[in-house]
């Protein structure tokens, strides 16, 4: 048997605004992007090269899905990802405009940074070592 995480939630604030900062500034592929009704969409996004786990992007739905915005792992790095090459990666990361918190560091398990989304999510971004 084979399972695999084909999904993680991600609640942002505007769909739009998550779209553009994943796909023009992350460089993630759209996936789907699928209306359900006037105000709620299915929207999926993925590293280029990922094929199976995926970003859902939701957008709040209440005071207590938008406190959540940000903030989904209490201040914690909260998603990883991957990189067959950081210094690519990150360079062309800061070009884009993406906001790291730290300079790289190389840690036992690989050469990382922490990034964060415009959303307040904060990210690594890792070369496995």
């Amino acid at each position: 048997m084979k399972q695999v995480i084909g999904a993680l939630t991600l609640v942002v604030p505007d769909y739009d605004r998550a779209i553009a900062f994943y796909t023009q500034k992350l460089g993630f592929d759209l996936i789907e992007d699928t209306r359900l009704s006037d105000d709620k969409r299915w929207v999926l996004v993925a590293p280029k090269g990922s094929a199976e786990t995926r970003l859902l992007l939701a957008m709040a739905d209440g005071p207590d899905q938008e406190a959540a915005i940000g903030n989904q792992a209490g201040g914690r790095v909260f998603l990883f990802l991957n990189t067959d090459d950081f210094d690519r990666d990150h360079q062309a990361m800061l070009d884009a405009g993406v906001l790291f918190l730290e300079a790289p560091r190389i840690e036992p398990y690989g050469k990382v940074a922490v990034f964060e989304d415009p959303f307040g999510n904060k990210w690594d971004l890792i070369e496995p070592a």
